[in-house]
């Protein structure tokens, strides 16, 4: 008898010979008389940037090409990505910090409170509160077909969420704070702007993936409402804006991500490459494998981890439906695979979605941990199948530790041994 291990997504070399010191050292110490071996596949049929990672902005720039401008941090693209997760945080730095007394709306330093204006006219509101009573006024869509706004709302799938955001923004405590601290036509005009941003942020929100809006619409979308509130958002709230921009630099990932993303790419190449390779060239490492495990007619257990298990069920499948069952292939343990879920999306190469494993397949021991999302069960997508077989083990680790932290577990060693004996392989 001997044990073929299989490896998964994203493993090479190195990984691969500590990895399989000490899944073949414990395989050892429970059957000593069993060869146990290896099939590495990374490096032959692993992915790689075949054009070096040209195809990826920011990683291979062409010869004399000038840096673009995304390639760095972007700030505004930081500063919405605030927005969006909390659309009122720009009132709320309104609110909060205020204006400092007789400031016009420019970029210097805060202070900490704002007197009331002692030359304000007797019962005349101040001029943010007027901003804040326009915006509780504006009709919640648009009343005239032609209108721009409606025009806007609708193309960009926003028309359905708008409703709920501006109400949001218009009863909020935030905006009714930085509406009183507004005591000038300054004040009032960066008010206007970011209670526009807050509702255009909190619709764009609300919509999530179903928005299909761009950057340029968006910011027609703050324009077309700071100007029906009296503001003029060409000239951005300077003292907000930059509060909240230089906020958003700290505190968002896109800038991170856009900076790294060349090395983000090269570095996730291995573990998705290989999936992606699989499932358009699979045909390669499968050939590979067949001719690995039929090389040694014997009674083989083989093992196959994540993707390396996707591979062993679309190999055994595929050759028992051709009535050409793989010579010596007693026994499948996958340990961490995905192959039910593909066979249950109907993404599996050699199955179909319904469709029962063909006769010749042998018995099938699958593991899974259910902390370890890449882990999925088989014996209920093949109801009454008694070939099949789930078994739990829990790591006690979080994901992704807990999708290589099978190796260590007794339990699956145990479980391997009393799958042998009940298959009845000497």
């Amino acid at each position: 008898m001997r044990f073929l291990f299989v490896h998964g997504t994203g493993v090479r070399r190195a990984r691969h010979d500590r990895l399989f010191a000490l899944v073949g050292e414990r395989l050892t110490a429970r059957f000593p008389d069993a060869a146990v071996d290896s099939c590495y596949w990374g490096d032959r049929f692993g992915a790689t940037l075949g054009s070096g990672g040209r195809s990826v902005p920011g990683l291979k720039p062409a010869a004399g090409a000038a840096p673009h401008p995304s390639d760095g941090i972007d700030a505004e693209t930081a500063e919405w990505a605030l927005l969006l997760a909390d659309p009122l945080c720009e009132l709320r730095v309104l609110a909060e910090a205020g204006w400092p007394s007789g400031a016009g709306g420019g970029a210097g330093a805060w202070d900490d409170a704002v007197e009331d204006d002692p030359f304000a006219m007797p019962g005349v509101q101040p001029a943010g509160t007027r901003v804040l009573a326009t915006l509780a006024g504006l009709p919640p869509a648009p009343p005239h077909p032609g209108d721009e706004l409606a025009a806007l709302l609708h193309g960009t799938g926003l028309a359905a969420d708008f409703p709920a955001a501006l109400e949001a923004a218009a009863r909020s405590a935030e905006a009714a704070r930085a509406a009183e601290r507004a005591t000038g036509d300054p004040q009032a005009r960066e008010l206007a702007t970011a209670l526009a941003r807050a509702v255009a942020a909190g619709a764009l929100a609300a919509a999530g993936a179903e928005a299909d809006c761009t950057g340029a619409e968006r910011d027609r979308l703050v324009e077309l409402l700071t100007t029906r509130l009296g503001g003029d958002a060409r000239v951005p709230g300077a003292r907000a804006a930059a509060f909240l921009g230089r906020l958003a630099l700290r505190v968002t990932t896109q800038p991170l991500l856009n900076a790294r993303r060349g090395s983000l790419t090269a570095g996730a190449t291995p573990a998705l490459g290989d999936i992606l390779r699989y499932q358009a060239r699979g045909h390669e490492l499968r050939e590979f494998l067949h001719a690995r495990i039929a090389a040694d007619p014997g009674p083989t257990v083989l093992i196959g981890h994540s993707l390396g298990g996707i591979a062993l069920v679309d190999l055994l499948a595929l050759a028992a439906a051709r009535g050409e069952a793989v010579p010596g292939a007693e026994l499948l343990v996958t340990v961490g695979s995905q192959a039910p879920f593909l066979y249950e999306l109907g993404a599996l190469t050699a199955l179909e979605a319904g469709a029962k494993l063909p006769y010749g397949f042998p018995r099938w021991l699958n593991v899974y941990d259910r902390q370890d999302v890449l882990s999925y069960l088989a014996a209920p997508v093949f109801p009454g199948d008694p070939r099949v077989t789930d078994h739990e083990i829990a790591s006690r680790q979080p994901f992704p530790a807990c999708h290589s932290a099978y190796w260590k577990q007794d339990a699956l060693y145990e479980r391997i041994e009393q799958a042998v004996a009940e298959a009845e392989i000497g």
